[in-house]
């Protein structure tokens, strides 16, 4: 993307606000390199991760946190220079900072955020740097004395000297009494060596060396006698710390140099993770979020904001900026003063924002088609310097940009042709729109141009659209109405500017000479528009608010579905739980459980929402329907109107439920109908606890095993006898298959050869 673009469209503004979002320094100046894609691949990951990071929200802005810059180590590291303690403090400091990171993301669920999981996996860990700073490094950044047994021998060694010289000092002081002589604390360092702060006047009182004058001259820094040869050892004893300082510095850098790719690799990854914390903190004030981008996507952008509106604070009206499947071109009318500029530039930095996968000011359900160029004509171009006016500015610019205008690409024009003759402009502009609607680009004109605004409503490729105005009080609603053309308001415009009176009276008798005063009928035409909007605005809050109601509907009739089933669940255990132990008669609990089948049944057909017959209209034979009871679907073969019920035939077992009972399916075609002349009630006989499902196909053969098993249970039979035959093993599996998914069912097993082998299943309740 040129760099023209980006700053006609305010882009690099923007980038300059988002890089504030940033939690360290590399982070920041990754963000204000953040530039549109054109690499569609490339962008499709961005847009994946982006949505995955609004996701994960406060989990992810949490786990970033600052880190410092690494590029002077990185550079050290390529020229073997050994690094100092601020540096190898810098690769502690990313590295923990790191650690936390990591394991926040390892707490994400990897079937919610696989790519954000993957990214924070595939950053090599530098084990050996970790355990090494770790145990080298104290919270402040120095060595510890543990890093080797030379510097922890030294340190200690120094120690000494220092407790050695606290206490000569002290008996010193005590001896000679010369307490009062002291200017600052008695004891402290200056070049290195132990010496005692004392007014200057007081010098020649004691024996020792002089080393300094502090700057008023008042105050000497005096080494006495007593302390000249512990301080000399002292001296030697510092060397010999640098030393061992220098050999474990050496020993660290050439560890960190090891693993210089694995911490290259964590510090780009902290730098993208502190880049993608940013766009969630800018989505959070922005209200954005992250919308999908396809070559066959339609441009509609739902109540889009201008971000940096939006960020300042400012009160914004959303617009809608949409076309239809079919269509390529907007052209955008209306008063000056009204937003058409203020549109264009929304569109052109959303879709940049878009393009660099940056979270965008717009409702869900907003798409955009996958541009990769932009080409802006806003403002005026004029240049003194190259002798262009603002006509032969935007023709050499259009010109030298033609070539490269096709199918992927949005070009922006405000006022195209302006700054000439109008008639010749309008002309020009109606044949750059026919040239690049040809070519299949995306183009958003502005215009005042009559010839142009006739052009948007008599192509089918083309929309109009106009900025609206308050009928009242003629303000601008900074809003579009679409299909229709507006008014310049020139004159309006001028009156509210404060124009002179008698200026615009002349103006409008001029206007009235040349025929051309459209004034009335567009200022109808605005007021119509605007009142469709609010209506499309009522409709629009109608619409979510029922959304939202069928939503809390739905989602409590979920609530209540799981709350009675478990209710439901319980209390069968316990009746089952009673009857076994013998507190409870057979033919009650019996009782009881068909009650809470009813009760459930009745529950679950109320929740399917698509209404019960007995609401809507009565059943007609041929309707389908479905069965909740039973969980299948079916077609109505007959009915009795006395007893309100019909007969409908379930995929082969034909049975009369209460119309009540049933839920009407509309639009759905008739069911598939058994071929084997099975219809339940007229079948095979059974007898007692007998039931014979041979020449059956294995659905309708369990349909009427489940009804079987039902009335068995109602009418307390203890054992039943399932006759499938041998044949191909098919409908025996198919019965035992449902036997044991069946509560109901205490055991199952096949008769003995007596009773028929295995063509029968005995099947105790």
């Amino acid at each position: 993307m040129d760099s023209r673009t980006l700053r006609l469209l305010d882009y690099f503004q923007l980038l300059d606000r988002f890089q504030q979002y940033a939690c360290s320094e590399p982070g920041a100046r990754a963000c204000a390199r953040m530039y549109p894609l054109d690499d569609a691949d490339r962008l499709a990951a961005e847009s994946k991760l982006l949505a995955e990071a609004l996701e994960a929200g406060p989990e992810l802005t949490g786990a970033v946190t600052s880190f410092p810059e690494l590029g002077g180590v990185f550079s050290a590291l390529e020229q073997e220079t050994v690094l100092d303690e601020d540096g190898l403090w810098g690769v502690h400091a990313l590295l923990w900072a790191a650690e936390q990171a990591r394991r926040a993301f390892g707490r994400l669920s990897e079937d919610r955020f696989p790519i954000l999981r993957a990214r924070a996996e595939a950053a090599a860990w530098p084990e050996r740097t970790w355990t090494a700073l770790n145990r080298c490094l104290d919270p402040e950044g120095g060595l510890r004395d543990e890093s080797s047994p030379d510097l922890l021998a030294v340190r200690q060694e120094v120690r000494r000297i220092h407790n050695q010289c606290t206490r000569k000092i002290t008996e010193y002081l005590r001896r000679e009494k010369i307490e009062p002589y002291l200017q600052d604390e008695y004891l402290t360092i200056s070049a290195d060596r132990y010496v005692l702060a004392i007014q200057a006047n007081f010098k020649g009182r004691m024996q020792g060396i002089i080393h300094d004058y502090s700057q008023t001259g008042e105050t000497c820094y005096f080494e006495p006698m007593l302390l000249v040869e512990l301080n000399n050892t002292l001296q030697e004893l510092r060397q010999e710390e640098r030393e061992a300082v220098r050999q474990v510095l050496g020993s660290l850098t050439m560890t960190v140099g090891r693993e210089v790719r694995a911490i290259r690799s964590v510090f780009d990854w902290m730098v993208q993770m502190d880049g993608l914390r940013a766009k969630v903190l800018l989505a959070r004030d922005l209200n954005g979020r992250c919308i999908e981008l396809g070559e066959e996507h339609p441009l509609f952008l739902s109540q889009a904001r201008h971000p940096l509106l939006v960020l300042d604070h400012e009160e914004v009206r959303p617009v809608d900026i949409e076309l239809k499947p079919e269509q390529r071109g907007l052209i955008i009318s209306g008063g000056n003063s009204g937003g058409k500029t203020v549109c264009l530039k929304t569109l052109g930095l959303i879709s940049l924002m878009a393009m660099a996968a940056l979270p965008l000011p717009v409702q869900a359900g907003s798409t955009l088609p996958l541009w990769r160029r932009i080409f802006v004509f806003i403002g005026d171009e004029q240049n003194l310097q190259e002798h262009q006016s603002t006509f032969t500015a935007q023709i050499d610019h259009f010109r030298t940009e033609w070539p490269k205008m096709d199918a992927s690409s949005l070009i922006l024009l405000d006022e195209f042709g302006a700054g000439t003759d109008p008639s010749q402009g309008a002309a020009l502009a109606q044949a750059v729109m026919d040239g690049l609607l040809d070519a299949s680009a995306w183009v958003v004109a502005a215009t005042h141009f009559p010839a142009l605004k006739a052009y948007g409503l008599t192509r089918d490729n083309v929309r109009a659209a106009t900025v609206l105005f308050d009928p009242q009080t003629n303000m601008p609603l900074y809003t579009l109405g679409y299909d229709q053309v507006g008014g310049s308001r020139a004159l309006d415009v001028a009156r509210e500017r404060g124009l002179p009176q008698e200026i615009l009276s002349r103006a409008e008798e001029y206007l009235l000479l040349d025929g051309k005063d459209s004034g009335q009928l567009m200022s109808r035409l605005n007021e119509l528009a605007v009142a469709r909007e609010r209506e499309l605005e009522e409709l629009r809050k109608d619409r979510q608010a029922l959304k939202k109601e069928q939503e809390r509907v739905k989602a409590k009739l979920e609530d209540q579905t799981a709350k009675l089933l478990e209710e439901v669940q319980k209390h069968s255990r316990e009746v089952v739980a009673q009857w076994k132990a013998g507190k409870r008669q057979r033919k009650q609990a019996l009782k009881e459980l068909a009650a809470d089948k009813n009760r459930l049944r009745d529950h679950l057909a109320k929740a399917q929402g698509k209404g019960h017959t007995s609401q809507d209209r009565s059943l007609q034979i041929g309707d389908h329907v479905s069965y909740p009871a039973w969980g299948r679907k079916g077609a109505v073969t007959d009915k009795d109107a006395k007893k309100n019920r019909a007969k409908v035939d379930l995929g082969g077992v034909t049975v009369w439920v209460p119309e009540s009972e049933l839920v009407f399916l509309p639009g759905e075609g008739a069911p598939a109908r058994s071929t084997g002349g099975y219809t339940g009630s007229s079948g095979r006989p059974k007898t007692g606890g007998r039931l014979d499902l041979r020449g059956m196909r294995a659905e309708e053969a369990v349909a009427f095993l489940q009804q079987h098993i039902d009335q068995a249970v109602l009418n307390g039979t203890a054992e039943v006898e399932v006759i499938h035959g041998r044949g191909t093993g098919v409908l025996r599996r198919a019965v035992h298959e449902e036997l044991a998914r069946m509560p109901e069912v205490g055991e199952y097993f096949l008769a003995n050869e007596e009773q028929g082998g295995d063509g029968v299943t005995i099947v105790r309740l």
